[in-house]
């Protein structure tokens, strides 16, 4: 008897148990369902929600691999051990067994406290409420992990992902009926929650922090900068950073956001595999580029002096602000989420267009958290069903005209 007989047979046993939603959840995982619709009328298709998951992790998995390989190429550049890269992804200095040693050390155990304690909620909801575990946490697992910083305490992480399962998800009912995207909330938690470890100049790159912290306290240690891209322009400093460093991903940042090329490539396979909705992508990047180039404008009217706190944001070249920052990788992966992006084709234009618009409006007025995509995402999350509210409404009036001039 193989293991999928022994686990249908378990199901079977257990199935009027409290415990039941556990089997049924490894079952599905690691197997097709045993039962499948034959006859009637019902929609059939290739793909379900689990398979719908793994592909958008099949897109995460080049990100997490990259910022794995960043995390120790950044440590180790910051300490002084090696020198910058030159020669791009074909860098041997880059990919190399001792970056991707620290980058295990670090991001493997968010990864694996991100899906124990996220997996352990939603199957402890299934427990209680008697419903099957939902698989909607399998891309959230992965997405949390890449949107914190590398030196996140392991507890801080799992008190955030509880609060994010449970209020963020479980409370509007589970996957499906959540209204904001679970991964933000869980980000937007730790932020407000944990300033220190989710801001500043030390937190991006590992070991940061602990070199601070010992030349506070007396120690004869040389200082290791940590801080992004974003950070510096908005503390007015110049960019040391090379167009090709920011679009490749070698800068301090986030685990699974510096690398805009893979982004970019991950966008495509899903706008390819009609899983991202490719209006909300292009439409986020139009309105990044119309707010970056009326911050461009104001500059160049000499509108705003040097001397102001907002001057080396707005002057920052307007595409630039498309691969700096968690911009790309919140608008690939989480603004495209189907669940609280808007639902009509209209209401997408309108839903990313803001996004990218408030996102950099946010990262110019708020030197004091450079980066607005997070907080964009999550507002627009909110006006998602209003927006198609008044998309809808309009289409109805619309028709209404044209059957009031047929009949006259």
């Amino acid at each position: 008897m193989g293991l999928k007989d022994k686990l249908h047979k378990l199901k079977l046993k257990y199935k009027n148990k409290k415990i039941a939603p556990a089997f049924n959840a490894i079952h599905t995982f690691l197997y097709l369902p045993n039962e499948t619709t034959h006859s009637g009328a019902h929609v059939r298709g290739a793909d379900d929600l689990k398979r719908t998951m793994n592909t958008v992790i099949m897109a995460l998995v080049p990100c997490l691999i990259f910022g794995m390989f960043n995390a120790g190429y950044q440590h180790h550049l910051a300490a002084g051990e090696i020198k910058a890269v030159t020669n791009g992804f074909f860098s041997s200095g880059f990919w190399s067994l001792d970056n991707l040693t620290v980058g295990l050390w670090k991001v493997l155990p968010l990864v694996i406290i991100s899906y124990g304690v996220g997996l352990a909620v939603e199957v402890l909801f299934a427990v209680i409420k008697k419903h099957e575990v939902e698989e909607g946490y399998l891309v959230t697992g992965m997405l949390v992990p890449l949107i914190v910083p590398v030196d996140t305490p392991l507890w801080m992480l799992a008190v955030a992902v509880i609060f994010g399962v449970v209020i963020g998800k479980e409370v509007f009912g589970g996957t499906g009926m959540n209204i904001l995207n679970p991964a933000l909330t869980i980000r937007a938690f730790l932020f407000f929650a944990y300033p220190t470890w989710m801001s500043g100049d030390k937190v991006w790159v590992h070991g940061a922090v602990e070199r601070a912290n010992e030349i506070a306290g007396g120690a004869e240690l040389d200082a290791m900068s940590g801080e992004t891209v974003l950070g510096a322009l908005a503390q007015g400093k110049e960019l040391t950073y090379s167009v090709s460093d920011m679009f490749l991903g070698f800068i301090p940042g986030s685990v699974g956001e510096t690398s805009a090329i893979l982004i970019l490539l991950a966008g495509l396979f899903l706008i390819f595999t009609k899983i991202g909705s490719w209006r909300i992508m292009v439409s986020a990047v139009l309105g990044a580029l119309v707010m970056g180039l009326i911050f461009n404008g104001v500059v160049s009217a000499e509108w705003i002096n040097e001397g102001s706190k907002f001057y080396s944001l707005m002057s920052t070249e307007f595409w630039h602000h498309l691969i700096i920052g968690g911009f790309a990788f919140g608008v690939v992966f989480m603004a495209t989420d189907p669940v609280t992006a808007s639902q009509t084709n209209k209401g997408k234009w309108i839903y990313g267009f803001l996004i990218g618009f408030i996102s950099i409006l946010i990262r110019v007025f708020n030197p004091a958290y450079p980066e607005g995509v997070m907080l964009a995402i999550l507002l627009m999350n909110v006006f998602a069903p209003t927006i198609d509210h008044y998309v809808v409404q309009g289409n109805i009036k619309k028709r209404m005209k044209r059957l009031k001039l047929k009949t006259a």
